[in-house]
């Protein structure tokens, strides 16, 4: 029975970690995560208490990405790890090492101790970030035999922690023979219901859309919600024929034009500083000579990439939910929040 079960969550305290732990203590596991600092028990716990009552099945380590100590104590006795935490800074670094380091470190500390506790199965979280992040031509969609390669113009230094760290992972498990005690799960960008606010940097898409941003840029996202992310998770975690295989977690590819429209359309008055218009790209490379966080993403104007998701579905009989159901949900727990102030009469 699955109170039996033991499953290590690393960084419950960010978005999708916290989903995860709340799946996880929903479907009747045993629950372990780890925080840096103990300090942010409390405050997980409210977290996950606003969906369900923990009770004694969630226990917390301090345990950090950039160090040994505790890790070994917090995957002792575990079944199964989810390995979600990583670096995502809203800004890119100049030194792309500062993000490599420690994801590549981080997953490698994680992955160690797991395999070392006799757990079952890992699932590590990575990105599409490390399957389609460079410019080279695809014919279709891209799938899991596809990869970033970091080296290319280019690429961030996001996307190259991403592939570094997928690729240490790999590489670690084949050395040890255990590639079957790993599965890895790529997601897009993740949107979904916030349950606090530590929000990740794809939630800033849609909370910028519902402050009023002048207009959309010809930018795209490849989206899903974070509870079919913490889903597939689950089922990575539990199926045998998951061991030594990449899932791709994208519902399908929108334009931050599309986004806005889902809002519009299904939020009403509370979408009212949604923008309708767009903003040409020469006024948004303009713009990115001022602006850092717009420099980000100049890079990607015009771009339209696709994932097939279809491993997972025929595999895993994963099917992600309807996307403007996510960007609404996104949307109305901004509002909700108080995140995001709804216009008057909104």
């Amino acid at each position: 029975m699955t109170e039996e079960k033991t499953v290590l969550v690393t960084g419950g305290s960010g978005f999708l970690g916290g989903w995860c732990v709340i799946e996880l203590l929903r479907a009747g596991y045993r629950v372990r995560t780890t925080v840096r600092s103990l300090s942010r028990e409390p405050e997980v716990r409210a977290t996950v208490g606003s969906e369900l009552d923990p009770g004694e099945r969630l226990s917390f380590f301090a345990a950090d990405l950039t160090r040994d100590e505790g890790w070994a104590e917090a995957a002792g006795g575990c079944d199964y790890v989810l390995h979600v935490a990583s670096p995502f800074p809203p800004k890119q670094p100049k030194d792309p090492d500062e993000l490599i380091a420690p994801a590549r470190e981080g997953t490698l500390r994680v992955l160690r101790a797991a395999l070392e506790a006799g757990v079952g199965r890992i699932v590590v979280t990575s990105s599409i970030a490390a399957i389609g992040a460079d410019d080279k031509p695809a014919a279709g969609p891209l799938t899991e035999a596809d990869w970033t390669d970091p080296g290319s113009p280019g690429v961030s230094p996001y996307a190259q922690s991403k592939t570094i760290a997928e690729q240490a992972a790999w590489e670690l498990v084949r050395e040890r023979g255990d590639e079957g005690r790993l599965a890895v799960v790529n997601p897009g960008a993740i949107l979904g219901r916030v349950l606090n606010d530590d929000h990740s940097y794809s939630i800033e898409i849609v909370q910028r859309l519902l402050d009023g941003m002048p207009g959309t840029p010809r930018i795209g996202f490849s989206c899903v919600d974070v509870r079919d992310v913490a889903d597939l998770q689950i089922k990575a975690m539990l199926s045998p024929e998951a061991g030594g295989k990449r899932f791709i977690a994208v519902a399908r590819f929108q334009w931050m034009s599309e986004l806005a429209a889902a809002l519009r359309d299904r939020l009403g008055p509370a979408a009212a500083k949604v923008p309708s218009r767009s903003v040409p790209n020469l006024l948004v490379r303009a713009m990115a000579i001022f602006d850092p966080g717009i420099r980000e993403v100049v890079g990607q104007l015009g771009k339209k990439r696709e994932y097939s998701h279809e491993r997972a579905e025929a595999l895993l009989g994963w099917s992600p939910r309807p996307i403007e159901e996510t960007i609404v949900d996104c949307a109305q727990s901004l509002i909700d929040s108080g995140a995001v102030k709804a216009p008057a009469g909104g």
